[in-house]
């Protein structure tokens, strides 16, 4: 664990996340219009509002998944948008994502589902061996790292994502509604989760409607509404 801490306090040279006038429109809609957004690493930020508004589009305009109509995007000082297909994945290594959906390989154990992502990217077997129960007891799964998908809650298997979603030690983990399927205990517990490894050293991007959590969190709250932000607040809620 005190190896694994080291290795996420490491990454403390992503200096920023800058949005510039950026807008995103698909067949005559705008999805996102004339954002402009600053993101300060080690920041906890929450992207909030409803269905429609623009959060997603606004993930997948920082890790390459989509291109900005217009705009610029900058993550380490680094316009995005510039970068060549071969250079996306060193991007992608950047930045762990967590789904709603969790993804998770349904006949790999939670050891495995951790082990090939990492085995994708050409880790050692040490390399496995030493980080996946490491990161698994960060999550708090040590205990169930034999056990199939199916086997484990909705929570449980969140954990497994995050989880693997740290492999690359990424500065930056984006949280896509990943507490949409859970209840309100296990909802806790990765936001929980999603805090501790915020005090690690990495920013955290959480994209909700969850108003619950936005508001018991204490964070800065982006808010957004048919595209456009309209409330940008350190400490914020989320108000519609």
């Amino acid at each position: 664990m005190n190896l694994l801490k080291r290795k996420l306090r490491a990454y403390k040279n992503i200096n920023m996340i800058v949005y510039q006038n950026v807008s995103k429109i698909y067949n005559g809609c705008k999805a996102l219009d004339r954002v402009n957004v600053t993101i300060k690493a080690k920041e906890f930020v929450s992207i909030a509002g409803p269905s429609g508004a623009g959060k997603s589009t606004f993930l997948k305009l920082l890790i390459g998944e989509e291109k900005p109509t217009m705009g610029k995007i900058f993550l380490d000082k680094q316009n995005i948008h510039f970068l060549k297909d071969a250079d996306m994945p060193r991007l992608r290594r950047k930045i762990g994502m967590v789904f709603q959906d969790f993804r998770l390989l349904p006949d790999r154990t939670a050891y495995e589902n951790v082990a090939f992502a990492m085995q994708v990217v050409g880790a050692s077997d040490k390399e496995i061996a030493q980080d996946v129960p490491q990161l698994l007891e960060l999550v708090g799964l040590v205990d169930k790292l034999n056990q199939f998908p199916p086997q484990l809650s909705g929570g449980e298997r969140q954990r497994v994502a995050i989880a693997r979603a740290l492999i690359h030690r990424p500065p930056v983990i984006l949280a896509d509604e990943p507490t949409g399927n859970l209840d309100l205990l296990n909802t806790w517990d990765i936001i929980r989760i999603l805090q501790k490894i915020n005090q690690l050293g990495t920013t955290i991007i959480l994209a909700t409607h969850d108003r619950e959590v936005i508001n018991n969190l204490g964070k800065r709250v982006i808010t957004f509404d048919k595209g456009r932000i309209i409330r940008d607040e350190e400490n914020g809620r989320y108000i519609l």
